[in-house]
């Protein structure tokens, strides 16, 4: 019978799946990202599957600080970069079953038809079994931004219990996980956001030992108070001033993972007001780093942070956006600091 299905699979598509959404990159990236950049086109898909081939229908999609710097590599008209949760709808391949949900860096489509041997990196994976939780937490806690706060926060910083951790972006996807595991080690965190209704999230939801409220306090005089012996482990998000200020409270030996710059990622192209954009990009030391260094341990990530779900000992929080069309609307908004959490897009 599988056999049969997958002859079928490769002749014929459903007229429903005949074309593809997509959102290009039209026009380059000079300061704040706004509509003018973004063009949605449509593209029909092959009228047959090859063996090892899949379709894959998106269900939700991923907005991420990192989207805006990187893209400045790609051409225009090029195609939106980013991760989808998606459905398989129509398979050839054995791995990837119809029915399977998986994780793809298909970027801002709505359906693809994917050959996974023929990638040499990014290959999708089919995601674990959640049990109740939505899959949506596969673009999250439970997919690349948990992995980065897990790696970078326990193979950077190397916490050690009773020591004081601060991290910037805290209430963003990556800060507020980083903050939890940070608390489960037994450590003080502190979480510097950008409004009192974040800051009172991460202090009486997700336990944070003191927040400050960039946009509305003094960050040296709050951090001298809320840190009256030093800072041990910082864990940047953001780069720009928050970052100089923090690093001038940092106690002998501490350690910092510098995992973005979201505060300069919209200068113009060329121009640096500090070094975190290279701290990033070129994996530096202070120490930078892209989370894909442990894609050969991507599971254990998802797997340890699952289970601390389970457990009680994490929570999280999605922004989600309505609707394919409001794929540039979420990033922007994700962008100015919008969203609290992960920001989705649910299809």
């Amino acid at each position: 019978m599988k056999l049969l299905w997958q002859q079928f699979a490769r002749r014929f598509y459903s007229s429903e799946s005949a074309v593809a959404r997509k959102w290009i990159y039209a026009k380059t990236f000079k300061g704040e990202p706004s509509h003018a950049n973004f063009r949605l086109e449509t593209e029909p898909l092959p009228t047959a599957l090859r063996q090892g081939e899949f379709l894959a229908q998106a269900e939700y999609l991923s907005v991420d600080p990192y989207m805006r710097p990187y893209m400045l590599a790609y051409p225009e008209g090029s195609l939106m970069i980013g991760g989808q949760i998606a459905r398989v709808t129509q398979s050839a391949n054995e791995q990837f079953p119809v029915g399977a949900n998986i994780f793809g860096q298909f970027g801002w489509r709505t359906h693809t038809v994917c050959d996974p041997d023929a990638l040499e990196k990014d290959k999708p994976y089919v995601l674990p079994d959640f049990g109740p939780l939505p899959r949506s937490l596969g673009l999250g806690i439970l997919g690349m931004p948990g992995n980065t706060a897990y790696f970078g926060l326990r193979e950077l910083c190397q916490p050690r219990a009773g020591e004081t951790i601060v991290v910037s972006g805290a209430a963003g996807a990556v800060g507020s996980v980083v903050g939890q595991i940070g608390k489960n080690l037994g450590c003080r965190v502190i979480g510097i956001a950008g409004s009192d209704a974040k800051c009172q999230w991460l202090e009486k939801d997700l336990g944070f030992d003191g927040t400050i409220n960039y946009k509305r306090n003094n960050v040296y005089a709050e951090l001298k108070t809320v840190a009256p012996k030093g800072v041990d482990c910082y864990f940047d998000n953001v780069g720009g001033d928050i970052t100089e200020t923090v690093l001038k409270q940092m106690n002998v030996y501490g350690r910092i993972a510098v995992c973005g710059a979201i505060s300069n990622y919209n200068s113009a192209v060329g121009k640096v007001a500090d070094p975190q954009r290279q701290f990033v990009f070129k994996q530096l030391r202070m120490e930078g780093f892209l989370v894909w260094r442990w894609n050969d341990r991507w599971m254990e990530g998802i797997e340890a942070n699952l289970q601390s779900i389970r457990e009680g000992r994490l929570a999280y929080e999605e922004t989600i956006t309505e609707g394919f069309d409001k794929m540039p609307d979420a990033f922007i908004d994700m962008l100015r600091g919008g969203n609290t959490g992960k920001a989705v897009v649910k299809v």
